[in-house]
């Protein structure tokens, strides 16, 4: 018989509000919402939470785990351990990190197996489409990927080349039929002076930035609005940094198309301005921009241009981020932050006078309805029990003796934010609580079911 379980908090996030309510858990599931505490029983204890925050559990929907083939750099068991700590109860693992690359079925299956016994939270999967696997794309989607990946540049893995359009015209029709989100990382390369000024001095984050210019992501959010028109596919652009393609998408919205788009914490917490010359933590693709671009990617969020946040994680060895060199061409790109991304964002909401109910639609609702998971990311009677219990009020300061993830590398290092995750509940069961993981491990494989 399944343990039911009565949790009581003064600041329940439900779909209508912030309100006092108790929650019932049984069988996996959210049995029964109750606008009261309830009198403990002996057949029913109810744990008081007092003022800590119960909400949907984090999705994040843009994780890149490595394994198998480079768990060295993040593997399921580290990557979920600080998911869990961050209050994230579900991620999709991207397609381009491990070896091999999961652009056929097989490594599909390869990856699916590397995760027993590991996943301390739910994992779902990316594929990925690269020239000539057009062939493996509905394979991919029968045995239960959620979409898939694709670079219009260069992805700085020769395992995961960029795709010209013309190549991934074969494919789209694919995924129209079968209602898959294709995300994008939208930087469509040109020449300019500026890659030259970063050969001479690639330890200059000012060159780096020129390096990567807005146009790319602009060209390229223009080039697949125009794929997304023709084809009616499902249009997802990953971590967008340029400001300058907001109205793009706003205005591909408006006209009714089926296009999507997600930003990353660093692109809204950190701005180039305050970033020194050979830091290379702060090392990603599209880079960090000026303070003034990352205001309106906050409006743009506010106002519902950017559908959801998604963390990128993307950490990888010490000597491969040339810590010591200050190198940025050398440099592996990419950002770790996954445990700290509901504090980061928490900690902007305030500063921009937010609500609860928005950072849990940008961080929860909207992310589960874009992977078509209908129970999770919110809380209502018959919904998947994935919950964080947080405080808003505390703070606390990043530092490496903290960091769950397996590399204790992260720009986010030294900063104070606000919100401290106390608990981590997976289908009803806790599996975080106050630095203490259960065991065994509770996360299930996400796979989309035709």
């Amino acid at each position: 018989m399944s343990q039911r379980i009565a949790l009581f908090s003064k600041n329940v996030v439900l779909p209508e509000g912030v309100v006092a309510a108790t929650l019932l858990l049984e069988h996996g599931k959210i049995a029964a919402i109750l606008r009261e505490k309830l009198a403990a029983t002996k057949e029913l204890p109810v744990t008081n939470l007092g003022d800590s925050v119960i909400m949907p559990g984090l999705i994040d929907c843009h994780v890149h785990m490595n394994e198998p083939g480079r768990t060295e750099w993040e593997g399921f068991e580290t990557g979920t351990l600080a998911a869990a700590a961050g209050g994230i109860t579900s991620i999709v693992d991207m397609p381009l990190s491990s070896r091999p690359v999961t652009t056929t079925l097989k490594a599909l299956k390869d990856k699916i197996e590397a995760t027993a016994g590991k996943l301390m939270i739910n994992c779902g999967f990316w594929g990925g489409i690269i020239p000539g696997n057009s062939a493996e794309v509905e394979p991919m989607i029968k045995a239960g990927v959620l979409g898939f990946k694709v670079f219009l540049t260069n992805s700085a893995n020769e395992e995961f080349p960029k795709t010209s359009l013309k190549e991934l015209e074969k494919s789209l029709p694919v995924l129209a039929k079968y209602n898959l989100p294709l995300l994008v990382h939208a930087e469509l390369a040109s020449k300019h002076d500026g890659l030259k000024v970063f050969e001479n001095d690639s330890y200059s984050y000012k060159n780096y930035l020129q390096s990567r210019p807005k146009k790319w992501e602009n060209d390229g959010v223009k080039a697949m609005i125009e794929m997304c028109r023709k084809y009616k596919v499902r249009t997802h652009i990953v971590h967008l940094s340029s400001a300058d393609s907001l109205e793009m998408i706003r205005e591909a919205k408006l006209e009714g198309l089926p296009l999507t788009a997600e930003t990353c914490p660093h692109y809204l917490y950190f701005s180039a301005e305050h970033i020194h010359d050979g830091d290379t933590r702060f090392k990603c693709a599209p880079p960090i921009r000026d303070a003034a671009n990352n205001a309106l990617l906050w409006s743009g969020l506010i106002d519902g241009t950017l559908d959801f946040i998604a963390t990128n994680h993307s950490p990888a060895p010490a000597e491969l981020k040339e810590l010591q060199t200050g190198n940025f061409m050398a440099t592996q790109g990419g950002i770790a932050s996954l445990q700290f991304s509901l504090p980061i964002v928490w900690s902007l909401a305030k500063r921009h006078k937010r609500s609860l109910e928005e950072i849990t639609n940008w961080m929860s609702t909207a992310p589960a309805k874009f992977l078509g998971l209908p129970n999770k990311g919110v809380l209502r009677e018959g919904a998947d029990a994935d919950l964080v219990i947080w405080s808003p009020s505390k703070n606390m300061k990043i530092s490496p003796t903290i960091i769950k993830f397996r590399h204790k590398i992260t720009p986010y290092e030294g900063e104070m934010v606000a919100g401290v995750v106390e608990s981590t509940w997976i289908g009803g069961v806790k599996v975080y609580d106050r630095g203490a993981f259960a065991s065994p491990t509770f996360g299930k494989v996400l796979l989309r079911q035709l």
